[in-house]
């Protein structure tokens, strides 16, 4: 278990800079870059569909990831004009670091944490606790805590529980949530913590064992990046997003206005 989660440190390392190095190959002058968590992948992909059709001027370039990771490229000097993060830890993060415009900085989704499992599994128990437990449950796939939101939710509310010193022993830490995702789809974890949005992308190959309360509602900011040389067109994505048109393609895929929780 220790050497496998060396590998997965590892590769995620290698990721987050190859990431970086292809954002910088991919992002042009006259091209807007949305540096975005993992989690929003699909949604966001509609988004900018939908905003290039009503800017046909403007080409956005999406760049996927952990919070944590693209804040780091971000500061590093990777090219980014709007940072879209899952958690308001992440945020605070970039505004310390003065990575962001504060005033720019705004609420526009909510989602959910939950527990899933294979799609084939019978695991079943009373709480989450006691599931997790199980003997049968050796692998546990969630976020690294230390860099992606979706395992910082999940190791508070399994703090609260009192389920994270039987989660801590069995952890598969993943470089971001849709890792997680994958790991328990393949069964390579008999169980794994996601947001719903993503439990909802492979109904045929996971599903939700549970939904898991979380300390802190499940919040995703959005601002523009400081020193952007786009920053009228980053602002119009920004309000674009929250706007009733992106806030129609964002419930699309399962996201919630930021004031339901």
């Amino acid at each position: 278990m220790l050497a496998a989660r060396r590998h997965i440190r590892t590769l995620a390392l290698c990721a987050s800079a190859v990431a970086a190095f292809s954002v910088q190959s991919a992002a042009r002058a006259d091209e807007l870059v949305v540096s975005a968590a993992a989690s929003l992948t699909n949604a966001f992909r509609g988004v900018a569909t939908a905003f290039e059709k009503a800017h046909p001027n403007t080409k956005i370039v999406l760049n996927f990831g952990a919070s944590d990771v693209l804040l780091r490229q971000i500061v590093n000097g990777a090219p980014a004009d709007v940072f879209a993060s899952a958690d308001e830890a992440a945020m605070d993060k970039a505004v310390e670091a003065k990575a962001v415009v504060p005033d720019t900085r705004h609420d526009f989704a909510a989602n959910s944490l939950v527990m899933i499992v294979p799609a084939d599994s019978t695991l079943t128990g009373p709480s989450v606790r006691e599931t997790l437990a199980k003997p049968q449950v050796k692998h546990v796939a969630l976020g690294n805590p230390a860099s992606v939101p979706a395992g910082r939710y999940a190791k508070a509310a399994l703090e609260r529980e009192g389920a994270w010193d039987i989660v801590d022993g069995k952890a598969v830490l993943a470089s971001n949530v849709r890792e997680s995702l994958d790991y328990v789809a393949r069964g390579e974890a008999e169980a794994g913590f996601v947001f719903g949005t993503d439990a909802a992308l492979m109904p045929k190959a996971v599903k939700v064992a549970a939904i898991v309360p979380t300390p802190t509602p499940v919040t995703y900011p959005i601002a523009l990046v400081k020193g952007s040389s786009h920053a009228t067109e980053a602002a119009a994505f920004a309000d674009f997003v929250r706007s009733p048109d992106g806030q129609a393609i964002l419930a699309k895929y399962g996201f919630r206005p930021p004031a339901e929780h």
